[in-house]
């Protein structure tokens, strides 16, 4: 760290999360609630609170801070909520409808489901412009572009207030100067207005990807361009001498400038930073194989990392739109604090996807939330501190919550409160142990050879019961991992992708040099650009991926190579690298048959100093970290028993505890179950064991009893 103080916000749902490292290795944790109908409100009360804790001004923190790195929600929000800008598609005359048509299918696992409902278009066909022009597979122009009918839909989408435009012509990464030229026209009639040109953004073949990504990326660009704008402004107000960074989902940094033309960037960006922080946290212990686990107050985000590697998806539905860029895999799924309990049409009980949010919140928050949520649950259950949450800020009114689930849950279901809250406890735990499934299991990972981390404030008092249904018998909680993705942030580099469409046979000394040439002019822009951003070239580093397959396939798989010269020799190394991955992914290979590239991409790094990892001192023991004990519930049959609960900032390096257990840090509450031993590292990171082979099969109410 080059200054006092590094800054990372992490904006969700519900709350957002503040880490401020000090260069002495310091590292302290804040959470606010939210204010998701004015974004910067909340990164203005969390500096606030830093201020009242610290006794440091906001601007003492901003003009001292080497970083200050924001991870944000609000283009998440906007595609689920669909509150993006009003948006134009320009687009080939007769391709007017492919993000309707959407290659001919349905997203996976409702292919066949004719009652499943088309995916609501962000661009409704009024608003899709066909214009006279075509090119064709090679490159060459049939067809010229007619500028009076790029005349035409700017003047339509002036009448119609349009605020932001995507074009997107058929292979136009292969001649993109009629992409180009109708975008001057739109600058010219349309000078305020936000455009994405699809071969700039998403320069790849396939144009049904290209296009729902800039008409994604046109979407938010606008809601995202105010959001920077003003967290910009703010933090200049503060006196800061460096740009702030926005965290991407690919898993870096980059300047607000860039998060605004890319919008499509920062969809995921708040739990992409999830897998950097998971191996920092893990290293002491060299775990790579990391599952980690994120519940916050609205849902329930998974990351995986095999070999110290994340899952990197391209060419992916996200909620239900095409997106093509580069994204860590997350899984996610309405699953958080605030998830609501409720009784389907069949008279059972069902957990979220919907949830109270932070505005009114769980009925225990008293702001007036009348439902019962799954925080209302755990604290009938003993788990939470009815003092409150966030160190005693936020205080809780268990008789809210039992109302809410006595009225809406126990009542009709003819349960008692207990039974009904362990109920929903249970449901819910479900819900997120078959999400971990679908990155585990369904993609060939045996759970079992995974550590389980957790991440976000509500994941500790699930984590223990997660583990056990997964078969999982080491967990990792850090101090820091409410705000664990903030964490991420502040230890993550600047990463930048380029892209090149490269359809062309893997063999001969043309089409090396071919591959050669457009990996070389890809890196030295993104060298110009980190270098203009203030990085040297020894702290620059190139990742390559190829988008490969058989010659008369439809699909094609990503292979990795290194960043050396290609040539003739070189091409059969990149083939055997393609051979070996489609083993891997497929089961088969065809060495013998012809190999051609797709499409050509390179991730172009700068590292940045890392902060010094968070140290703290030797504990008196456990018991001397005892607070009171509660009676809680860890049976289906609603039976209390007196358990132990430990003040975590009490608690040092060597404490040793066992469970079952309650361990109250000031932005977490971690469950241990019955069968759980923990143990305090010196790193700030407690590590619960259990005997799996005694909990994988034993029912909760044999738990209780071990």
């Amino acid at each position: 760290m080059r200054s006092k103080y590094r800054l990372g916000i992490d904006a969700g749902g519900t709350f957002t999360d503040f880490i401020l490292a000090r260069a002495n290795g310091d590292v302290q944790i804040f959470k606010v609630l939210s204010t998701p109908t004015e974004p910067t409100k909340a990164i203005r009360n969390g500096l606030a609170l830093i201020s009242d804790e610290t006794g440091l001004s906001a601007a003492e923190i901003v003009s001292q801070s080497d970083l200050c790195i924001n991870g944000t929600t609000v283009g998440l929000n906007a595609l689920i909520t669909h509150t993006g800008a009003k948006t134009g598609l320009i687009a080939t005359r007769g391709h007017e409808d492919s993000i309707e048509i959407r290659l001919g299918h349905k997203e996976d696992g409702y292919r066949y489901d004719p009652e499943y409902p088309p995916a609501t278009m962000l661009v409704p066909r009024h608003l899709r412009k066909g214009v006279n022009e075509r090119v064709i597979s090679d490159g060459s122009v049939r067809t010229a572009l007619s500028e009076e009918d790029v005349r035409d839909a700017c003047r339509y989408f002036i009448s119609e207030g349009v605020e932001s435009v995507a074009i997107s012509f058929v292979w136009s990464v292969l001649h993109p100067e009629h992409e180009m030229r109708a975008a001057e026209i739109v600058r010219e009639m349309m000078p305020d207005v936000r455009l994405t040109i699809g071969s700039r953004l998403y320069p790849q073949v396939r144009e049904y990807t290209r296009t729902s990504t800039a008409i994604v990326n046109a979407y938010l660009a606008p809601i995202l361009q105010r959001y920077v704008e003003g967290v910009d402004a703010y933090f200049r107000e503060l006196g800061s001498k460096h740009p702030v960074r926005y965290f991407q989902s690919n898993g870096g940094l980059a300047l607000g400038k860039v998060v605004a033309d890319q919008s499509v960037y920062a969809i995921n960006s708040g739990p992409a930073s999830a897998p950097q922080a998971a191996l920092d946290v893990g290293a002491p212990w060299d775990e790579k194989n990391i599952i980690t686990c994120d519940m916050g107050g609205t849902s329930f985000d998974i990351t995986l990392t095999k070999d110290g590697k994340a899952n990197v998806n391209k060419n992916i539905d996200f909620l239900r739109y095409r997106i093509g860029i580069p994204m860590i895999q997350v899984e996610t799924l309405g699953a958080g604090g605030g998830s609501i309990g409720w009784i389907d049409e069949m008279g059972l009980m069902q957990m979220g996807p919907q949830s109270a949010g932070s505005e009114p919140g769980p009925a225990c928050y008293g702001q007036g939330g009348e439902r019962p949520t799954t925080t209302d649950a755990n604290l009938v259950l003993g788990y939470l501190n009815a003092d409150g949450l966030v160190g005693g800020r936020l205080p809780l009114d268990i008789e809210q919550s039992r109302s809410a689930i006595k009225t809406n849950l126990a009542d009709p279901l003819g349960l008692s409160v207990e039974k009904a809250a362990y109920g929903m406890f249970t449901i819910v735990n479900n819900n997120m142990v078959n999400a971990i499934r679908r990155v585990s299991v369904e993609r060939g990972y045996d759970p079992r050879d995974f550590v389980l981390m957790g991440a976000g404030g509500a994941t500790g008092a699930h984590i223990t019961a997660l583990a056990r249904e997964m078969g999982i018998s080491k967990v990792l909680i850090s101090k820091l991992a409410s705000g664990l993705c903030a964490y991420g942030q502040i230890i993550s580099d600047v990463k930048y992708n380029y892209m090149a469409p490269a359809p062309l046979r893997l063999q001969g000394a043309e089409a090396a040099q071919t591959l050669d040439g457009l990996f070389n002019g890809l890196e030295a822009r993104g060298r110009a650009d980190l270098e203009g951003d203030g990085f040297s070239e020894s702290d620059i580093s190139i990742h390559r991926t190829l988008d490969m397959r058989y010659v008369g396939q439809v699909h094609e798989c990503t292979v990795e190579i290194g960043p050396f010269e290609v040539t003739e020799a070189t091409l059969e190394d990149i083939k055997a690298a393609f051979h070996t991955r489609h083993s891997e992914l497929y089961t088969y290979d065809e060495p013998h048959n012809a190999v051609e590239v797709v499409n050509v991409e390179s991730a172009i790094t700068g590292h940045v100093d890392k902060p010094q990892r968070m140290m703290i001192a030797a504990g008196n023991g456990a018991a001397s970290a005892l607070k009171t004990h509660r009676e809680m519930v860890f049976r289906a049959d609603g039976r209390t028993q007196k358990t132990p609960v430990y003040d975590g900032a009490a608690l040092g390096a060597g404490d040793v505890l066992h469970g079952p257990a309650v361990i109250e840090e000031v932005t977490t509450t971690i469950v241990v179950e019955p069968g759980w031993t923990v143990n305090l590292h010196k790193t700030g990171t407690y590590v619960l064991t259990a005997d799996i082979a005694a909990t994988r099969t034993a029912p909760a109410h044999e738990l209780a009893e071990a």
